[in-house]
């Protein structure tokens, strides 16, 4: 199911809709400020691992998650002051930090070593979604593990229309990653360089 949501100004019914599927324990596909990606709520465990099945993901690679504002990010991550000040400064934005998870956080969502990989994307709908929602919920690239990114919302619903339960129709995006930053030690490290600025951390 394709559903066509306005990317400037997301229509609180059709959000609502999308609210509802992840509330009955569905999976949706979504814009956010890089390409399009899958989820589903955080607390739904059933959900994360069709979305490992879907992906063909290995479990031992948890998956990251949107949060709707630096304050939701305190709920479930140990930030330091400096951490703060940084995301503060870059969110939201195509970062994904990774951080010292807190007790809230599910196994399934946490590497052996306690981290978490915790997104604030410059997306309206996405971020309406999860603000509506109440929790966080999942994100990972719609596309099979190793694959490109899919930034077409027909091209994700023909692709994995049939295995997810909903498509937001957000518009054309990119095929790009977000960067990823550790913020575990004293001086930010780069995971990996996507679409955001790391310059600031050399």
């Amino acid at each position: 199911m394709l559903l066509e949501i306005n990317p400037q100004n997301p229509q609180p019914r059709l959000v609502a809709q999308v609210v509802e599927v992840l509330n009955k324990g569905g999976v949706v596909a979504y814009p956010t400020d890089t390409t399009y990606g899958i989820g589903c709520s955080i607390f739904n465990k059933r959900g994360i691992e069709r979305i490992y099945s879907i992906k063909q993901r290995e479990k031992k690679k948890p998956f990251s998650f949107i949060c709707a504002d630096l304050s939701d990010i305190a709920r479930y991550a140990k930030v330091s002051n400096y951490a703060f000040k940084l995301m503060k400064r870059l969110l939201p934005g195509p970062y994904t930090f990774v951080l010292d998870a807190t007790s809230v956080v599910p196994d399934l969502l946490m590497t052996k070593q306690k981290t978490v990989g915790i997104r604030i994307p410059a997306n309206k709908i996405c971020l309406a979604v999860v603000k509506q929602l109440g929790h966080p919920i999942v994100t990972t690239s719609a596309n099979l593990s190793g694959e490109e990114p899919i930034g077409d919302p027909f091209q994700v619903e023909s692709y994995l229309g049939k295995l997810i339960d909903l498509t937001i129709d957000g518009g054309i995006l990119s095929a790009d990653v977000s960067s990823v930053v550790s913020l575990i030690g004293d001086v930010p490290e780069v995971l990996r360089k996507g679409v955001g600025d790391v310059s600031w951390c050399g």
